[in-house]
């Protein structure tokens, strides 16, 4: 027999619900630690205990990298068509209408241009909560158009990518995205204009064998998950067991298909150190007009 009892059921959680307000407070995935809001935005969505980057918004990583007042988007009222009437679970119409209404989006990627540290730069920042980051026709043409813009504006381009490929609702189409941003990256090599690729976790699939790994200087995120195909479709072809921490980021760049891994705190400062030597520093390139 219990020396005390309460004399109300659940009386501590009840309290504690009080005190705390939804959404106020976070659970970190990785560690548990309980995080305010507000202190979770300051440390750049990440755990100020063990570092954990939490998945965030394509806008919010443009707020994070672009300076206040400086953005303006470009082609954001491109949508996808369902030209295939493509039915899986639901109508590729249906989900597509759904998750506009959900996300406030129109697809899985935002383009624009803005100043980072006072210097210009289109960027294109990839949105996972959009089915999942796929790349269909519209992601491949608002890449290709922010390329466009690069060129014309003569100013480094920075992609964000956040992806589980090709979107398979639009078949071969979701598949020529890989080869039209792979052709337009070879022309703003040829513009001698830099390209600076951040890969977030997770970077998979049509991303990863394109756009996502063909910067002048690749990066990523602690602990970011990137790949081609997933783990166990490797295991399967290969018919080896994979080695620890396959496919993230560290092992990445252990492997020499990365050139740094940044916490996300430091994004923002450390590429335009990387801009400051390669380009805002060499007037010559700048003012080419090739």
């Amino acid at each position: 027999m219990a020396w005390f009892s309460r004399s109300k059921e659940n009386i501590l959680t009840e309290t504690k619900k009080k005190e705390i307000p939804d959404g106020m407070w976070t659970k970190c995935e990785k560690c548990g630690e309980i995080i305010h809001k507000m202190q979770l935005e300051a440390n750049a969505f990440t755990c100020p205990k063990c570092n954990y980057h939490f998945r965030i918004t394509g806008i919010e990583y443009i707020n994070i990298l672009i300076d206040d007042g400086t953005f303006v988007e470009i082609d954001a009222n491109m949508t996808s068509v369902d030209f295939l009437n493509f039915v899986d679970t639901k109508k590729y119409s249906e989900r597509l209408a759904a998750l506009m209404k959900k996300t406030g989006l129109k697809d899985a990627i935002r383009t624009g241009y803005g100043n980072m540290n006072k210097i210009q730069v289109v960027i294109a920042s990839m949105d996972f909560s959009f089915i999942g980051g796929s790349m269909g026709a519209v992601v491949g043409e608002k890449i290709a158009r922010a390329i466009d813009k690069a060129i014309q504006l003569r100013a480094p381009l920075i992609i964000v990518s956040r992806s589980g490929g090709a979107r398979m609702m639009e078949s071969a189409i979701s598949l020529m995205q890989l080869a039209k941003t792979s052709s337009r990256l070879a022309l703003l090599n040829e513009k001698r204009i830099p390209y600076i690729s951040i890969l977030t976790d997770p970077t998979t699939g049509g991303a990863t064998a394109s756009f996502s790994m063909l910067g002048d200087i690749n990066v990523a995120e602690p602990d970011a998950l990137i790949g081609f195909a997933g783990p166990r479709v490797v295991r399967q072809t290969i018919g080896k067991d994979l080695p620890p921490g396959f496919q993230h980021a560290e092992f990445v760049l252990e492997h020499g298909f990365l050139d740094k891994i940044i916490h996300r705190k430091d994004m923002k400062n450390t590429l335009t150190q990387y801009l400051n030597l390669v380009w805002v520093n060499n007037p010559k390139l700048r003012n080419e007009n090739n």
